[in-house]
């Protein structure tokens, strides 16, 4: 590794934690300036059991004696235990969560690069024909829709109508539901991109000069044109990943999948202030993580390009 590279490695590493600190900063006030507390709502608590609740979790502290103190407990990966979920930590319940959301978001994306780059591939070898425009309508389709709009058609249609797939997302078959929704739009997002990039590419000098010397079509394709057209592609790879688990939030909700996004939802509503901190610190390290990584992989794939 090139110096250049380990100091924008070092450099992006320092401004992933400061990103990480703002998150954790603007979150933990902006949770506290709303008013109620984890322990208004609860049946039957009197004032005194509530203040004793409240100093038993450091709740009665002044608010930047709880800050500073939550940041010290970052910092040894400690997020406290869980105010709803008693007796559990919100690392416990978080590591049960990220299990089933890692695996539906791993399997969403794989499955949305390798379908979007063959079906972009084939719409730009074969632009301006029936195929290409199908593919494209049919992208176009699913790029625009929401993603709870599509996890409700194909819950309706597979789940109720057809009782093909089942609606709860407990099993392993209750998972293809999900998977496909967190797929489709992605899939249709790198389907067009691999389309413009291949196009591009198939139109530079060094292809043409390839095909004037008799280099056959598909050591053309494979060998250069799919290689280049797809920098673009794993750039949008990493960050996409991280979407797909983070934005499996509306998704968990439909189809009863007990991930992290479903955890974060009920730890919202309910108040649970050390789950909402503990699933905002994961989800927004994944993603600057994730950024970092397809930074990394595009150097990787053309060795021409400077990280600055």
């Amino acid at each position: 590794m090139n110096p250049k590279t380990l100091k924008y490695i070092l450099k992006r590493l320092v401004l992933a934690v400061f990103t990480v600190w703002v998150v954790i900063t603007i979150t933990f006030f902006v949770m506290h300036a709303v008013p109620g507390g984890p322990f208004v709502g609860e049946k039957a608590v009197s004032p005194a059991v509530q203040k004793a609740m409240e100093a038993k979790y450091g709740l009665d502290k002044p608010l930047m004696e709880q800050y500073w103190t939550y940041l010290k407990d970052v910092l040894h990966f400690n997020f406290g235990p869980s105010l709803k979920q008693r007796g559990r930590q919100v690392v416990e319940v978080i590591g049960d969560g990220m299990k089933t959301s890692a695996k539906l978001g791993v399997i969403a994306a794989v499955m949305a690069l390798a379908i979007g780059v063959v079906l972009g591939s084939v719409a730009a070898l074969r632009r301006n024909t029936v195929a290409d425009r199908i593919i494209m309508v049919m992208t176009t389709a699913f790029v625009s829709m929401p993603s709870f709009i599509m996890g409700s058609l194909l819950l309706v249609l597979f789940a109720i109508k057809l009782h093909l797939l089942p609606a709860n997302g407990t099993t392993t078959s209750g998972l293809i539901l999900p998977v496909i929704t967190l797929m489709l739009s992605p899939m249709s997002y790198i389907t067009r991109l691999t389309r413009s990039s291949m196009l591009d590419v198939l139109g530079q000098d060094y292809i043409r000069t390839a095909r004037a010397k008799g280099v056959s079509r598909l050591k053309i394709i494979f060998g250069h044109a799919l290689k280049n057209a797809l920098i673009p592609v794993i750039t949008y790879f990493g960050p996409m990943l991280a979407y797909i688990v983070t934005g499996s939030l509306v998704v968990e909700q439909i189809f009863a999948v007990p991930g992290i996004g479903r955890a974060f939802v009920s730890s919202i509503t309910n108040r649970d202030y050390t789950m909402i901190m503990g699933t905002t610190i994961i989800l927004a390290s994944l993603i600057v993580i994730m950024n970092l990584v397809s930074d990394i992989l595009y150097k990787v794939v053309d060795p021409r390009i400077n990280l600055e």
